[in-house]
């Protein structure tokens, strides 16, 4: 059946975010990288929880016949900072009928509960971004290019995904973003763009930051539009580098720093500064989602895998959490409500579905 998106953001992330079988009609599983609870609401008191850890926000839910319930949701601490890498066994449900004082717990192994992976619906866009005006090029670039082979191997999955992909662009003075690579899953052909790269590649010794990191947001929302068309969640990180200040005064700050401020909200931004001639608050301020700065050439290789370990975190911390619902046709509308350990740290959430046309079992 169609999934309906009226839409959604990366990642960069790039997440896992998954579906499995034929879903309701009308379905929008727009994605809501705010903060709260999302669609959901805090649990009843009743469940005698306690105090939330952690923040389950949820972004979308339906119903699959016979019986199947999909939840689909992000979680984080009260930071705001990304939870990653949980498993079913983590989760605990409960459901509430017309008939019930307060929930029950269902059970995980009878539900057949579960985290689902399935791709076909989601993608991941990453942009690597890379300053190559004439003081990179004279200076450091045999780091940068390890640097940024580092990044692709961390980023991208260890095998080949089509939901996975990454493009690298790269500026200097001119009023163009160049293409080095073009949107990609495959990580050879990535690092072969790398390592393609050399001193003269550019003309131009300027820096025309602003105008890169225009260029580049509008690329990443034209993605996202991509991905509406084709029925896919999309998420999109762009990853500017940079070792200096905007130079050729093609743009104004106030316009990238707009169209930053104003990008779909679906798109994460990081920024990778290297040395001492870079303005920290404006590249601060471009990397909204995530920062770092580099002393010298030698210290790039961290900073990058600080940034891939960032996008790989988000992306991990989105969830299809799916189970079989022991409720049936006739049943009206039921409360059910989430509830995650993760060591000491807890956290819930509460929502209603319907179980409409519910028998048995699951597919």
């Amino acid at each position: 059946m169609k999934y309906y998106l009226r839409y959604f953001s990366v990642f960069t992330f790039l997440f896992l975010v998954f579906s499995c079988g034929n879903s309701d009609d009308d379905v929008n599983l727009d994605l809501n990288f705010g903060d709260g609870l999302g669609k959901g609401e805090p649990v009843d008191e009743c469940l005698n929880l306690g105090e939330s850890d952690l923040v389950l926000s949820i972004q979308e839910q339906y119903t699959t016949l016979p019986g199947k319930v999909s939840i689909l949701f992000k979680v984080s601490d009260t930071n705001g900072n990304p939870v990653s890498q949980l498993t079913a066994n983590q989760f605990t449900i409960y459901e509430q009928g017309r008939n019930d004082e307060c929930f029950n717990t269902i059970s995980a192994s009878e539900s057949f509960a579960r985290i689902s992976p399935n791709s076909q619906i989601f993608n991941s866009n990453t942009l690597l971004v890379l300053d190559l005006s004439n003081s990179v090029l004279s200076s450091s670039l045999d780091e940068l290019k390890t640097a940024s082979v580092t990044f692709v191997n961390n980023v991208m999955p260890a095998t080949t995904q089509e939901s996975y992909k990454m493009a690298i662009y790269w500026f200097d003075g001119e009023d163009e973003l160049h293409l080095l690579n073009d949107l990609t899953s495959s990580k050879e052909e990535l690092v072969a763009a790398i390592d393609s790269i050399t001193d003269d590649i550019s003309n131009d010794p300027s820096t025309d930051l602003y105008g890169a990191v225009i260029k580049s947001t509008k690329i990443a929302e034209d993605l996202l539009k991509d991905n509406i068309k084709d029925d896919v969640i999309g998420a999109a990180s762009v990853v500017v580098f940079t070792d200096g200040t905007d130079q050729a005064s093609r743009y104004k700050e106030e316009e990238a720093l707009k169209k930053v401020a104003e990008a779909n909200g679906n798109i994460s931004f990081f920024t990778i500064g290297l040395g001492a001639e870079i303005d920290t608050q404006v590249l601060s301020d471009i990397g909204k989602t995530y920062s770092v700065f580099a002393g010298n050439a030698e210290e790039l290789e961290n900073t990058f895998n600080d940034i891939s370990l960032k996008i790989s975190e988000r992306a991990n911390s989105f969830y299809l959490f799916e189970y079989c619902s022991p409720k049936r046709d006739g049943s009206g509308d039921n409360n059910l409500a989430i509830r995650v350990v993760d060591g000491s740290r807890q956290g819930a959430v509460q929502t209603k579905f319907s179980a409409k046309g519910f028998t048995g079992g699951c597919e």
